[in-house]
């Protein structure tokens, strides 16, 4: 059975993007390369992905992907946008847009993820989603030596101590990994 990981990185106080939805200060962080080196094992047991549609939006505009729809990182791999809204698609990529509940979308990924994990990209909320669903099985996050005075918050969701078990600590780069095992809600 595919298991739901959060892999993302974060700033030491919390946040996964500045106001304005940026990942700039992530991109300057010394060892941010390292850290990608380590990311592409991690990709390669993905069969299905989603991601909230300003992730999106920020991946194809940040990427230009419209432009350079090559460029798109998860070939191969079906790709899930909840949104309401219209969104452009980026040609050749395999990208399903949904609206609604992640639990009526289940059925869907796991189908596309095969005997591989499903990788909530991002952002915080939908990863909240999941998490109130009981869907979410784990959360690896790289802290950054970076504090942003606001921004887009990791988790937007109360999980208590009884729910997350401490995994595995690394280390790549300037960045701490964590990895936590999510139980499921009583």
């Amino acid at each position: 059975m595919a298991r739901v990981i959060f892999h993302t990185a974060t700033t030491l106080n919390g946040y996964l993007a500045d106001d304005e939805d940026s990942l700039a200060w992530l991109f300057a962080v010394p060892g941010a390369d390292q850290a990608e080196n380590d990311f592409g094992r991690f990709l390669d047991g993905v069969g299905a992905l989603i991601m909230g549609s300003t992730t999106y939006e920020w991946v194809v505009d940040h990427e230009k992907l419209l432009d350079s729809p090559e460029k798109w990182f998860y070939s191969g791999k079906a790709s899930f946008v909840m949104s309401s809204r219209e969104l452009p698609v980026v040609a050749g990529a395999d990208i399903r847009f949904r609206t609604g509940d992640v639990s009526a979308l289940w059925t869907e990924l796991v189908a596309a993820a095969g005997d591989r994990d499903i990788w909530i990209v991002g952002g915080g909320d939908l990863v909240g989603q999941f998490a109130d669903a009981g869907l979410l099985d784990e959360i690896r996050v790289s802290i950054a030596p970076v504090t942003l005075v606001s921004g887009r918050p990791l988790l937007p969701r109360r999980l208590e101590s009884d729910r997350l078990t401490l995994e595995s600590v690394g280390r790549a780069g300037q960045f701490a990994e964590l990895v936590y095992s999510v139980r499921k809600p009583e």
